[in-house]
């Protein structure tokens, strides 16, 4: 059985790396602003879906080594911390750069998290399982 009992600060610092390693260079491109601007909403639920399929995948089969039988409930409760903390770490990086209308267009704001959390959270989940046995 895997050590993954519970998160840890060691966790916490992992998933923040991985996400600011792939959130960071694409947070400088104008391409991925403007994007937040054209993509419709229906493509951006697909991001947000794929970002939740390939974090469990990998999940999955790298940390939980295809065992969550008895762990069902932590298995979606990582999913859940590395996704949350992810897009927690993209909104700082953003807001740092001053890409974060919050106020003036809230919903470009929000179409901008998602859609860098994407990468950020292969990177959050890849990072986060380098010490799981």
């Amino acid at each position: 059985m895997s050590k993954l009992k519970t998160f840890n600060f060691e966790d916490v610092i992992q998933v923040i790396v991985g996400a600011s390693a792939l959130s960071v260079p694409i947070a400088f491109s104008e391409e991925s602003w403007n994007l937040s601007r054209t993509l419709p909403m229906e493509n951006i639920i697909i991001l947000v879906l794929l970002s939740l399929i390939f974090i469990n995948l990998y999940s999955f089969q790298v940390i939980f080594q295809a065992d969550i039988k008895y762990r069902v409930g932590t298995f979606f409760c990582r999913t859940l911390f590395d996704y949350s903390l992810t897009i927690l770490v993209v909104f700082i990086v953003l807001y740092a750069l001053n890409r974060m209308p919050l106020i003036a267009e809230p919903v470009v704001s929000i179409k901008r998290i998602l859609i860098l959390s994407f990468p950020a959270s292969m990177g959050a989940v890849v990072v986060d399982s380098f010490d799981k046995e």
